[in-house]
């Protein structure tokens, strides 16, 4: 089959004689002109098209009126001034996507252009003595035309913004892996520059499953980046966010928004220092959860205390608590609870009792050997703060 007979382009001949047609492009500049002012009356974002971008729209309307002349003249190389229109046509499309504005403007100044252009010319065809029937012709072209422009204008202001979504997400994943990595100020400054990102107070590293990272972002400052494998102490599942300003009012919403996905979230650092937050993140990432599925490590600073060396903890516990060492196991537990609690209860009997679900005077029966076992040793404040340290982790343990 003929693929002309499918081209909306393609008409019969319109019987344009040189005339006609030489008094249609001597039309085209007035045309033009009320095209543009049509334009920028009825479009409130051209409104404001003066000097070169002004004349940048008169020079494109212009031209695509010469290319459409050239078409109804049913010349051999039509094709070429179509092909010239389309191109244009493309590029203005990509242009409008540059700037950061939608279609509509644009589409609605091709429908205005479109009428004033057909009254123009359709008014200097009827004085040349175009024929009625020849008239409807005229009419289909201008407006598969314009069909033609508009198609070409979506295709490039479509692949404009794929481009550029792309191209800047290989910029932002490019800055989230230099935060990550701790690069410098430099470095960091010129990678968010490029990213068109700006840049907030702070960043707050949070790591949780890479499967729960589409749910979060949604609801997560629009700035907030996010990076996934090949990360220094982090498995290929597990991804890293960097959310901005995560302190306050805005870390509540943060939990609130990461609660159920097994989040750990680390501390709100200066934007430049992010590592610093990643680092405790990924420490925080071997603390027990129990039935917590998310953690705020702002929470459980304690706990990273505790676990920062666990060898020199182990050292430090085998060495405060040598005067129990030699007891039954059975015993010695009991009497490291009872001192823990007394520690951190400060000597409160009753509160201690409480805690450990046994009678006062159990309490006093333990500490009485405690004592015995340690001597006037307690009363040592040097003592008290290891034996508080060591003691620190188990208790830690059993509120997990």
């Amino acid at each position: 089959m003929d693929d002309d007979a499918h081209d909306p382009l393609v008409t019969p001949a319109l019987q344009l004689g040189d005339d006609l047609l030489a008094r249609l492009r001597d039309a085209v500049p007035q045309v033009a002109d009320e095209a543009v002012a049509a334009i920028e009356d009825g479009i409130p974002s051209y409104a404001d098209l003066r000097g070169r971008a002004g004349q940048m729209l008169r020079e494109a309307v212009v031209l695509a009126l010469g290319h459409f002349l050239t078409l109804a003249s049913h010349n051999a190389n039509a094709a070429m001034p179509v092909a010239r229109s389309t191109s244009a046509a493309y590029d203005l499309g990509r242009g409008e996507a540059r700037s950061g504005r939608s279609m509509d403007a644009l589409l609605a100044a091709y429908r205005i252009g479109a009428r004033v252009s057909w009254r123009g010319l359709s008014r200097v065809a009827a004085d040349g003595g175009l024929p009625a029937a020849a008239m409807g012709g005229f009419a289909e072209l201008v407006f598969a035309y314009i069909d033609e422009l508009t198609a070409a204008s979506v295709a490039g202001h479509t692949d404009e913004l794929e481009t550029t979504g792309r191209v800047r997400e290989r910029y932002l994943e490019r800055l989230a892996r230099l935060l990550v990595a701790g690069s410098g100020e430099e470095s960091l400054t010129d990678a968010a520059s490029r990213a068109a990102w700006d840049p907030p107070q702070t960043l707050t590293a949070v790591a949780l499953p890479a499967t729960h990272v589409a749910g979060a972002l949604p609801h997560l400052d629009p700035r907030t980046l996010h990076v996934s494998g090949d990360l220094p102490g982090l498995d290929d599942d597990t991804a890293i966010l960097l959310v901005p300003e995560a302190r306050g009012t805005g870390r509540a919403a943060l939990r609130r928004v990461l609660e159920g996905r097994r989040a750990t979230i680390g501390p709100a650092r200066p934007w430049l220092r992010v590592h610093d937050s990643l680092t405790r993140t990924v420490r925080g990432l071997t603390l027990p959860r129990g039935r917590s599925q998310t953690v705020d490590l702002d929470d459980r600073l304690v706990d990273l205390v505790l676990g920062a060396d666990p060898a020199a903890l182990a050292d430090l516990r085998a060495q405060v608590l040598a005067p129990l060492a030699d007891l039954r196991p059975a015993t010695r537990s009991g009497l490291e609870a009872t001192l823990r609690s007394w520690l951190l209860h400060q000597g409160r009997r009753a509160d201690v009792a409480a805690e450990l679900h046994v009678h006062p005077q159990t309490v006093r029966y333990r500490m009485g050997q405690v004592r015995e076992a340690y001597g006037d040793s307690l009363d040592d404040p040097a003592i008290v703060l290891a034996l508080t340290i060591a003691l620190g982790a188990p208790a830690t343990a059993e509120r997990r």
